[in-house]
């Protein structure tokens, strides 16, 4: 039976303009699943007030980010699946599923990738959200494309998916040993700070289970490099709008933490599988500037695993079960 994976981000604009950004946050923002105000309240505001405005602003982010005329998001999400795909080739050569990399939003979306593989002949396909923790807002957004595209079909493919990994061994070593080498070559800092990126304080209230799966990934990210409590803190940055969001807000920890003269600070982003505009621009932009600000000396951001050999073989080692049910995916 011939397999395959479909790994899938978030999305990104095809181009740093407000145009391109335009189209991409109408999309991305008019899912019910991102956000869950009242349909009528929430289009008069997309429409009214960040459609028209928004986009110019993430524009100009965007160009300062852009990498080979790619965001940062699709370069090293391509990368990485390139990478995943290479490792199962030297452990089961021709029997190597096809990887592709597909987006929730945007160009090169679920259908766009799905409809290219079963026209190649793949017969069952595995969907792998790059998400290392579950949420409605992302997770379970990639799962109702899915389920849509195959709505919309009569022949329907043997296909399975990953919910998340946010405790797996090797998600949590592979972070680990990002901040050892780190560490290894420019000194521990006073303080670790593990940004997830923040979603709405009343999803969790109803039963999104997001918060308490940052909590155990920073717990056993914090035993795995055996630090103290008061070595490390957690925090939620994106935040957006008035409502409240998972706290504590990581712009709040960063100015407190400058506000004790600390002379460095490590940032990592744990909820994240690549870097991000989010990544990029914001921890190395504003929470920067706002730990200096306020006393502090240097924050170093510590990148995301990106396409690292280790964040492959992650991948290899969550996906070989699917591989081996009954000889299908």
């Amino acid at each position: 039976m011939k397999t395959a994976i479909v790994f899938v981000n978030l999305g990104t604009p095809s181009q740093p303009t407000a145009k391109s950004v335009r189209k991409f946050l109408r999309e991305f923002l008019s899912d019910r699943r991102v956000v869950e105000i009242p349909r009528p309240i929430w289009l008069a505001i997309l429409y009214l007030f960040i459609l028209p405005f928004r986009p110019k602003k993430v524009a100009e982010g965007y160009k300062q980010t852009f990498i080979k005329g790619r965001s940062p998001l699709r370069l090293y999400s391509e990368e990485l699946v390139s990478g995943v795909y290479t490792q199962f080739k030297r452990e089961m050569g021709s029997q190597a599923p096809s990887c592709r990399l597909a987006m929730t939003y945007g160009d090169g979306n679920i259908s766009q990738v799905s409809d290219e593989l079963i026209k190649e002949g793949a017969e069952s396909i595995l969907y792998v959200p790059l998400f290392p923790q579950y949420s409605a807002t992302t997770t379970a957004a990639v799962l109702d494309k899915i389920t849509a595209y195959y709505q919309g079909k009569r022949d329907i493919c043997q296909w399975h998916w990953l919910r998340d990994y946010h405790q797996h061994p090797l998600y949590i070593e592979a972070l680990a040993e990002s901040l050892r080498s780190h560490w290894q070559e420019h000194g521990q800092a006073q303080q670790l700070l593990m940004s997830f990126h923040g979603i709405p304080q009343r999803n969790i209230d109803l039963g999104d289970p997001y918060f308490e799966q940052c909590t155990v990934t920073a717990n056993l990210l914090a035993k795995s490099l055996e630090l103290k409590s008061d070595q490390w803190q957690l925090s939620f940055q994106s935040r957006l709008g008035r409502a409240k969001w998972l706290q504590p807000y990581s712009i709040d920890s960063v100015t407190k933490l400058g506000q004790k003269k600390l002379a460095k600070l490590d940032v990592i982003a744990p909820a994240f599988a690549v870097d991000c505009l989010e990544t990029l621009e914001e921890i190395q932009g504003e929470l920067a500037e706002a730990f200096v600000d306020n006393g502090g000396g240097q924050l170093r951001y510590i990148p995301c695993l990106n396409a690292s050999e280790q964040h492959q073989r992650l991948f290899v080692a969550l996906c070989k079960p699917y591989l081996t049910l009954g000889g299908r995916v």
